[in-house]
């Protein structure tokens, strides 16, 4: 009997305990779903809307399109450009499963037996977060507190926005989601830009050894940076790791395996700065452009596009192909002529100042030291003028640019200012003249270290390319023809003519005066008596009217002296008026952007052509067929050079060019060689270069190597010896277009050697004619 009794007893505990379990369970389990019912509605903190979830929202890079569908560069705050699912290649979605998530595609959010196992150990193998959940932390509320209880929360809110995202997205949807918000350091944020970043290429080009360095990098970024040396030993053994994982789920073999993880890891870094990469100055013209594009064009609902976070795409015009070689041929002539400046500097006391006294020196000087980032610095911590001054004089460790490479150095600021300004500088835009649409922007040599962007900022003396504009007025108010004649002869307009305060009496550059030429060829030969004297028929004030036409908006004082050339004018101003000729009188503004997206696709913006009528197509042609003379016969002549001319010219200059084709052109140098210049068109390209110091004051002593011809010229003929060389491109060679019943007559160049007469010597350019003093 009292066993009996004790067994009812021992039956009675045991109900009372297994009742007393499903007690504690059914709180336990309320208590789970209401804290998450809770966590679901944001007592926990606020939770996204459907609206959110919809169009999560994370910045996004605004893009910069190249015409041909190459990334420019991008304006951010976190450089992301999001990319599809389709784009990834499989290693790396195989890599990313295998390594963050193996039952990634049975799960729904959440991996219960991953949590589990967490809870059982502690964490000691991590906390099972899912890709999923991954996905909902990087978007949601970033990194995790420090505080347990906070910790605990998050974690709710982030199973929960998990499964909802789960619920909203599809697997693959998900997996592109995840990997274009990570941020893999380096100002890399998305695989996209990390995959550009560390290998120079996009993701459906990564190999599966640089996939696994990627999705390596995924547990710590910063500690996984194979950017730093001292983590390389580090970083392959990781890679490694993610390699063994793709094995242990199939999507390796052993054998590939091993053969993968012998590999040493080679990156192509590419930091994606805003100072760095191709089309540095036209990417910052841009972003001003931008600046007032947001003003102009609000959202629907009033609101700004804030061009660093909303993942706008700005399809540009730019040509990838034309402005890397454009930029080369920058580089390959600057850094052999700049070695000639600074070795005829070496027995200048003031270099690199010609001619100028010591306190003109000591004003630019002073004006270069007031306008850096140096004095503005120390200027916001109160500094007094006195310590500032100091400081410039007080030698310092200093980093600077080298067309070999940036080198570390020790001077004092106002020595390097002094070095910087002995640079030759560049600027150089290339447009199709049909379309209006730029092909190359080169705004000077360097944008880290010279930021002012030649181009479109600076004007300067055009010298005698602006003299074609003078020969139009004359063809189309005297209606003259390249063909009719003129005396070159001693020239003198007296005093108040055109409001001149003294007589003006120009010479020619070769000192020498050429008789009946025609108009041809002065133009071919720059002769300054002649433009001088056309100048006179027509009046400044027509000249002025023709330029304004054709686009230029500097100012241009009517004076007879602009025939020389002695109006500062931009380069795009330049490049745009020149464009006219070839595209038969109708002026056609520059344009550098064909449309602007949303980050869906949506079209906001399409550009369209700004037209006008400036001439007529005879008048148009006429001016072709007169720069064709410059590059048949005068100082562009050197861009034909062949046989032993050719041979000659290379060994003087280095720069073989043997150009056969029509080409249209113009030189210019301006007094004292401060500006060297050249312009020339093909049928559907139009391209001009400027070249000199930052100073006028700074240039070549002699026009050997200071006249456009030496300094501007070479890089056109670079350039376009690249263009023609890639057979991917369509650059011209044929002729100009003439116009049907041309009324202008223009085949006269053997006429004009007929009927030149020289006052003082044989005038023919020669090959040390054009190296030297011949025409400019």
């Amino acid at each position: 009997m009292a066993t009996q009794k004790r067994s009812k007893k021992d039956t009675s505990d045991f109900s009372g305990y297994i009742k007393k379990f499903w007690i504690l369970f059914g709180i336990c389990f309320f208590t789970v779903i209401l804290f998450f019912l809770l966590a679901s509605w944001g007592a926990f903190g606020k939770m996204p809307s459907f609206e959110q979830l919809e169009n999560p929202d994370s910045n996004q890079a605004t893009e910069i399109i190249s015409s041909d569908g190459k990334t420019l560069g991008k304006f951010y705050v976190k450089n992301r450009t999001p990319i599809k699912y389709e784009d990834l290649p499989k290693s790396i979605v195989d890599a990313l499963v295998a390594t963050e998530d193996e039952r990634f595609f049975e799960h729904s959010g959440i991996d219960a037996r991953g949590t589990l196992r967490a809870i059982i150990k502690l964490g000691a193998n991590g906390g099972a977060s899912t890709i999923t959940q991954q996905l909902a932390k990087n978007l949601f509320h970033g990194e995790g507190s420090k505080n347990l209880l906070e910790r605990v929360a998050q974690k709710a809110k982030e199973w929960v926005i998990a499964i909802r995202l789960e619920r909203q997205y599809t697997k693959k949807e998900i997996i592109a989601m995840y990997l274009n918000t990570v941020d893999f350091v380096n100002q890399a944020v998305g695989i996209r830009s990390a995959s550009k970043t560390y290998f120079g290429k996009e993701p459906k080009d990564l190999k599966t050894e640089e996939a696994a360095v990627l999705v390596g990098m995924l547990k710590n970024p910063s500690l996984y940076n194979p950017k730093r040396e001292s983590r390389r030993e580090l970083v392959t053994d990781r890679r490694n790791t993610v390699l063994l994982q793709m094995v242990k789920n199939n999507y390796l073999t052993k054998e590939e395996e091993e053969k993968l993880a012998a590999k040493p890891i080679k990156l192509d870094f590419n930091l994606e700065t805003h100072d760095e990469g191709i089309a540095t100055y036209f990417r910052e013209y841009l972003r001003g452009y931008m600046d007032q594009w947001v003003k102009d064009h609000p959202k629907k609902d009033g609101s700004l596009y804030d061009v660093y976070t909303d993942g706008l795409k700005i399809y540009t015009t730019i040509d990838s192909r034309m402005q890397t070689y454009a930029e080369e041929a920058v580089h390959e002539h600057l850094s052999n002529l700049q070695e000639e400046f600074f070795s005829r500097q070496k027995t200048n006391k003031n270099a690199p100042f010609i001619r100028i006294s010591d306190d003109e020196t000591k004003r630019i000087l002073d004006r270069a030291m007031k306008n850096s980032d140096r004095w503005r610095i120390m200027k916001g911590q109160d500094k007094s003028d006195e310590e500032i001054i100091a400081s410039f004089n007080k030698k310092t460790e200093m980093t600077i640019f080298t067309w070999k490479g940036d080198r570390d150095t020790i001077m004092t600021p106002m020595d390097s200012i002094r070095y910087y300004k002995h640079f030759l500088q560049t600027g150089l835009m290339s447009m199709d003249p049909q379309t209006g649409l730029v092909k190359a922007w080169v705004g000077g040599i360097d944008y880290k270290h010279f930021q002012y962007d030649h181009v479109i900022q600076g004007a300067r003396q055009v010298g005698s390319t602006f003299k074609p504009f003078v020969y139009a007025a004359a063809i189309e108010q005297l209606h003259t023809s390249p063909c009719d004649t003129i005396l070159d002869s001693p020239f003198t307009m007296p005093k108040g003519k055109y409001g001149i305060d003294a007589a003006w009496s120009p010479r020619n550059s070769d000192g020498k005066f050429h008789g009946m030429v025609t108009y041809k060829y002065a133009l071919a030969h720059s002769i300054n008596t002649v433009s001088a004297k056309i100048i006179n028929k027509v009046g400044p004030k027509a000249v002025v009217d023709m330029a304004h036409n054709l686009g230029i908006s500097s100012n241009i004082p009517e004076q007879p002296s602009i025939a020389l050339g002695t109006a500062d004018v931009t380069v795009s101003e330049m490049v745009a008026a020149y464009s006219t000729f070839a595209n038969q009188g109708m002026y056609i503004k520059p344009t550098v952007i064909t449309r602007i997206e949303d980050k869906n696709g949506v079209v906001l913006f399409r550009s369209t052509p700004e037209t006008h009528e400036v001439m007529s197509k005879d008048i148009a042609f006429a001016i072709i067929k007169l720069l064709e003379g410059v590059t048949e016969t005068g100082s562009g002549a050197r861009l034909r050079y062949t046989g032993a001319g050719g041979a000659a010219y290379k060994r003087m200059t280095g720069y073989p060019y043997g150009l056969t084709n029509p080409i249209a052109g113009k030189t210019g140098t301006t007094q004292n060689q401060s500006d060297g210049w050249f312009i020339a068109m093909v049928p559907n390209l139009s391209t001009g270069i400027w070249v000199g110091n930052e100073d006028r004051s700074a240039h070549f002593g002699s026009i050997t190597y200071g006249q456009g011809a030496a300094m501007a010229l070479p890089i056109w003929g670079i350039y376009m010896k690249k263009c023609y060389a890639d057979k991917t491109l369509d650059v011209s060679k044929k002729d100009f277009e003439r116009p049907d019943n041309l009324s202008i007559k223009v085949d006269c160049w053997k006429t004009a050697e007929k009927d030149s007469t020289i006052v003082e010597d044989d005038n023919k350019p020669d090959l040390n004619d054009l190296l030297g003093t011949g025409g400019i």
